[in-house]
């Protein structure tokens, strides 16, 4: 069983009575407004089918992702960002080297 895929209870309807085209293919642009999005297809035993958009990130900047500790420092930064914490430490562009 597939747990967490559903994040937000609060559907709401962007088509009605769509038929699958002879090739079964349904047209769902009016539901994909976000381009350079992949999906994840769940299916449940009545024949509901979710679509669960997923993004990817570029291989060099996976190792955030796997590193959780500094996934959470990032995090940790954000959040004291939007609380009005941190200050300006001047510019960091002599740090920034072509890569």
């Amino acid at each position: 069983m597939i747990t967490g895929v559903i994040k937000n209870q609060q559907f709401e309807i962007v088509a009605q009575g769509l038929a699958p085209d002879s090739k079964k293919r349904l047209t769902l642009s009016k539901a994909l407004a976000k381009a350079g999005v992949t999906f994840n297809i769940y299916v449940n035993k009545l024949g509901q089918i979710v679509l669960d958009p997923q993004k990817t990130v570029p291989a060099h900047e996976a190792w955030v992702f796997e590193n959780k500790q500094t996934l959470n420092s990032i995090k940790r930064g954000l959040k004291q960002s939007t609380k009005g914490k941190g200050g300006y430490l001047g510019s960091f562009a002599s740090h920034a080297g072509d890569e």
